[in-house]
């Protein structure tokens, strides 16, 4: 089979190709602009380091090699759909998302390439980071004036790397106007000091180029099958059991006419619930999603029932969802998702 003649392959046949074997390149495709979009933001600030991309299987820089890996998803129209069916979204599937991203691993090369986090007021503004990676779980403050916002789930507020790459990224962000966005924040002064940093970094060569092999990062010899179980399950956080007295509150109506069961009535709304929840708590659509799967499971083994078409309802069921979200978010671990 010729390199995109998988293009037109089922789901179900794709899944067992091999991702290294589909002939993926970042040459002539709709990332290749975006990129160099990157390049000419870089440019344009005085900055003469223009980390290399490659295809990888997710968003990383590799721990002291300034190159970014974008994930090999994003390079084909068919792979973005398979993504969006396994996952619901797709990381980085919009010209704006992908340059967030790519502005933030930028930052993290960047860090690499001119050892920045040796220097000590990057250690006074962001903290030291010899001791600690990034954890699997923070307890993010949603409110919090300290740090930028530029990715979802407040990621600046993970480790001090994560705060840094964040605040570059808005930074080097064209048309946004910082320092007004950021007035009276106290993540200004993190600004301000990048804003003097790079400016010492203007025109300067990297101190730091290590050679590397492409294939020692890619993690792309195995087939989509496997690749797919594995990001599903690392999404799947099991929410707290439903409380049944909560559901049989929200879903107080007893069969007969005019009536419908609470699980047909999820059904009838998932897509709705599901944007309108992740919209106020930035959690993951996969996971939102598997999450109501197991209310709409307990309101069939509850046998619950709701009116039909209440023009409430659709409320009513947002806020309790969004509330159990929210509440296990930030009073419980909160799973990092890059």
């Amino acid at each position: 089979m010729e390199a995109d003649d998988w293009a037109s392959l089922t789901d179900q046949e794709l899944l067992e190709r091999r991702i290294s074997k589909l002939g993926l390149r970042l040459e002539g495709t709709a990332l290749e602009p975006l990129i160099r979009q990157l390049y000419d933001e870089l440019l344009a600030r005085g900055l003469v380091l223009r980390p290399p991309c490659h295809i990888g299987d997710e968003w990383f820089v590799p721990v002291g090699i300034p190159a970014i890996f974008v994930p090999f998803f994003l390079v084909h129209d068919r792979l973005r759909a398979l993504e969006r069916t396994m996952m619901l979204e797709v990381e980085g599937g919009t010209p704006e998302w992908f340059m967030k991203l790519i502005r933030h691993e930028a930052a993290h090369a960047y860090s690499y390439a001119y050892h920045l986090p040796r220097k000590k007021k990057w250690q006074q503004t962001f903290g030291r980071t010899s001791r600690e990676e990034t954890p699997d779980f923070y307890q993010p403050r949603p409110f919090s004036r300290s740090y930028v916002v530029n990715l979802d789930d407040w990621y600046a507020q993970s480790h001090p790397d994560e705060d840094f790459a964040e605040t570059f990224a808005v930074w080097l962000t064209p048309g946004l106007d910082w320092r007004k966005r950021y007035a009276d924040w106290k993540a200004l002064q993190k600004l301000e000091y990048v804003d003097e940093l790079m400016g010492s970094l203007a025109g300067n060569p990297p101190l730091h180029l290590p050679d590397y092999r492409v294939a020692d990062y890619d993690c792309l010899n195995l087939k989509l099958k496997t690749y797919y179980a594995r990001k599903r399950k690392l999404y799947e956080d099991t929410y707290p059991d439903f409380y049944d007295t909560d559901l049989r509150q929200l879903f107080p109506a007893a069969a007969g006419p005019g009536r419908i069961t609470a699980s047909a009535y999820l059904r009838r709304r998932r897509r709705r619930l599901l944007n309108s929840v992740c919209q106020w708590t930035n959690e993951k659509k996969f996971r939102v999603n598997k999450f109501l799967a197991r209310l709409i499971d307990r309101c069939d083994q509850l046998g619950l029932h709701v009116l039909n078409d209440d023009p409430q309802q659709d409320f009513r069921v947002t806020s309790f969802i969004t509330t159990l979200v929210m509440n296990y978010l930030f009073t419980g671990k909160f799973k990092r998702t890059k």
